[in-house]
Formats: structure tokens, C-alpha cells, sequence
């Protein structure tokens, strides 16, 4: 088994993150990890690329027993099993739900800045971006539950998309914040989609809050995603949950992902997320303690050499918000010209919603080596001469 400080040559694979642009040394955009699976994935899919066949799959009743007790003693959630639809993304889940529950030119709230692709799937469906901003306080992003309750009321909103935890600031909702966004979206009519991708990726001192944990009110009125692809780096092998206890809803969006013919499933994807959820727990906590003292020495290295960036606290996923406007208001060139003349690439903020201008995400789940690399070239690239 490689360590995580050992290097895997992904050139020449097809990779996005390293094939997509072959003169990039340092890609550190696109949300996918340098590392590779864990010891229990790999076996399981030797063993099952040994059998040979690789025909339609269905589901097995073990997949869905992994889920459900990894997520009822990881995270003290019980999800039945008639509640869960699968589908190859948490993407593609979303589209469907959007094309269920919303009509083109309805609003879809969302706290900006939001993942990417959420924006990509509300023009998609020929809807309108309801973007709720974010708000700094304290050096942390907080919710403006004013302006939230204002965009939840009109009329035309009534569904919600919830990265939790909040890709790409790296925020974990607390309790408090996720009660007042369901009391919100429930005096409104408004279907919370909670994206839990993340959730795994936790940083030391930060505990993860499932949506659905708020009750059986809230539950009835919300769709949850998940997946193991984040935590354990098989984002490739297409495998993700919608967890929706309504039945009503259910049928609905079953209905949407037919339309969007999104549900075969892929047999590799279902053996390695099992493998995960049965035997990768070890693994993981070794991931979070790399990825979060990849956070401190990134961190470290950003105060000291470059002060005017505004690095935020990481409480989960392994991507780094960082602050830029000190020394420019316009990431998408600041990142071009870095890519271009320094060959790293980061991803620009204003690809998040309006709420990102001025800001880069940097993903850390690459060796601690090449990503100081990819800082003190940042350095050089802000200043030249020293």
C-alpha cells in the first residue's frame, strides 16, 4: 500500500485533473485526490475484475447494508433502504430532482458561493439562480438567515440546494444554522436537496451533521445525496444515493431519472463503494490527518511568505478558500496568468456564483511536497523580483 507521501503518475490515464491541460505541473483545480484507494477498494475490484463479466448490474442487498450501517454508526443516521435510489452522481441526481420538482424559470435557492455544478444544472433546466450570499464574520462565512428567508418566500422558489459541508468555503453547518434553514425552508414550501459528499471529510475537532438527523418533519420535505466517491477518490467509477423518505417525491424523481436515463448503474462503481463503507474506515482517518496537516502547512507557508492572501479555516472537504482580492479583483486572469507562466493551476472563485469573486480554491489532496512546490511558485508569481 502507497503511502500518502508516495506519488502516482496519472498522465496518460485520461485523467481530467492531469490530462487536461499537459502543460500544467501542479493542477490543483478540479476536486479529485493525488492518492491512491484504499487497500480494501483494490481488492475488492481485483476480485471482481477476475470474474470477468461485466454485464448490467443492479444493486446487491450487501451495497445497501454497507450504506446504511456506515452512515447509522459513522454518523448516527438510519436511511432505509426503500428510500434510496442510485444513481452514477450526485450531479446527474440533482438534475433529475430539478427536472421533478421545478418548472423552467422558477428559482432555485442556493447559498453563493456554491459548487459549481450547481449552477450548471440550474441553467440546464432553464432556471434561475436564487443566490443567497454568504456573509463574513469573524473570518468565517456565515448565512444571512434575513436575506434567506426573503429569497425562500417568493413564490416561484420552492426548491433548495444545500452543499453540506459548504463546498468551496470548507464550512461544516452547525446544528443551530441547519435548524434555522429547515424552519426556513419548511414555513415556505421549500424542498431542501442536501449534498452531503463531504460529509466524510471532516477536519480534527469538526463534527458532521446529517440534514436528515433534524427530524422526521424535515426529513419528509428533503432529498439527500451522498456518495463515497469524495472521501475515497472513486469519483470515476460512478456510483451515488438520492435518499428521499417521501413516496410521493420518490416516484417523482425516479420518474426524472428515467427521463434523464441515469439509471443503470455501473458494477465496478457498486463493488467499490461497498468496499469502502466495509472496509475503509481506517484508511480514512489516515486521509483527514494528511489532508488537514496538508491545510496547516499550506497555511503556514501562506502567512508567513504571502500575509495579503486571507487563508479560511478548513472544518471539512480538502479544498482551501483563500482570499486574493488584496492584490486583485480579477481571479479568472490571476489564475490564468498563474497557469500560464507558472504552470499551477488553482480554480478561479468566481466560478462558485458572485459570492466567489475575488477568491481561488486550492485543492490539497495531492503530496505535501509537490503542493509547497505549487506555493512558492504562487509566491513568485505575486512577486517576481525577490
Amino acid at each position: 500500500m502507497k503511502t500518502f507521501d508516495q506519488s502516482v503518475c496519472r498522465r496518460g490515464t485520461g485523467s481530467y485533473k492531469w490530462d487536461d491541460d499537459a502543460s500544467v505541473d501542479y493542477p490543483l483545480w478540479v476536486a479529485d485526490m493525488d492518492f491512491e484507494a484504499c487497500p480494501a477498494i483494490l481488492d475488492a475490484l481485483r476480485k471482481r475484475v477476475e470474474h470477468g463479466v461485466f454485464g448490467y448490474s443492479m444493486p446487491t442487498d450487501t451495497f445497501y447494508e454497507a450504506i446504511i450501517g456506515w452512515h447509522r454508526s459513522e454518523h448516527n443516521v438510519f436511511y432505509r433502504r426503500e428510500w434510496m435510489l442510485t444513481v452514477p452522481g450526485i450531479v446527474p441526481a440533482i438534475s433529475a430532482i430539478l427536472r421533478a420538482l421545478t418548472s423552467p424559470g422558477e428559482g432555485v435557492l442556493l447559498f453563493s458561493p456554491a459548487y459549481n455544478c450547481f449552477y450548471s444544472s440550474i441553467r440546464n433546466l432553464q432556471c434561475r439562480a436564487e443566490e443567497s450570499r454568504l456573509i463574513l464574520s469573524e473570518g468565517r462565512f456565515q448565512i444571512d438567515f434575513d436575506d434567506l428567508e426573503a429569497r425562500a418566500s417568493l413564490p416561484d422558489v420552492r426548491v433548495m440546494l444545500l452543499c453540506s459541508p459548504h463546498n468551496p468555503t470548507g464550512r461544516v453547518w452547525t446544528k443551530e444554522e441547519l435548524t434555522r434553514v429547515s424552519q426556513i425552508c419548511l414555513k415556505h414550501g421549500v424542498t431542501v436537496v442536501a449534498d452531503e459528499i463531504h460529509c466524510e471529510l471532516t477536519m480534527p475537532g469538526q463534527t458532521f451533521l446529517p440534514y436528515a438527523s433534524l427530524g422526521e418533519e424535515v426529513l419528509q420535505r428533503a432529498i439527500i445525496c451522498t456518495s463515497a466517491s469524495k472521501a475515497f477518490n472513486i469519483a470515476g467509477l460512478q456510483n451515488a444515493q438520492m435518499i428521499i423518505a417521501d413516496s410521493v417525491m420518490r416516484r417523482q424523481v425516479d420518474r426524472a431519472v428515467n427521463i434523464h436515463e441515469v439509471c443503470d448503474v455501473n458494477p465496478i462503481g457498486i463493488v467499490a463503494t461497498e468496499a469502502a463503507y466495509t472496509g475503509g474506515k481506517e484508511w480514512l482517518v489516515r486521509l483527514r490527518q494528511y489532508i488537514y496537516d496538508n491545510y496547516l502547512a499550506v497555511s503556514d507557508y501562506l502567512s508567513t511568505h504571502l500575509p495579503m492572501l486571507t487563508v479560511f479555516p478548513l472544518e471539512a472537504t480538502y479544498l482551501l478558500w483563500v482570499d486574493i482580492s488584496a492584490i486583485t479583483d480579477d481571479d479568472k486572469a490571476f489564475c490564468s496568468g498563474l497557469c500560464k507562466e507558472k504552470h499551477v493551476r488553482f480554480a478561479p472563485g468566481s466560478h462558485y456564483g458572485t459570492g466567489g469573486e475575488g477568491h481561488i480554491r486550492i485543492n490539497l489532496a495531492t503530496q505535501r511536497t509537490e503542493l509547497l512546490e505549487a506555493m512558492r511558485l504562487l509566491k513568485s508569481y505575486i512577486h517576481p523580483s525577490e
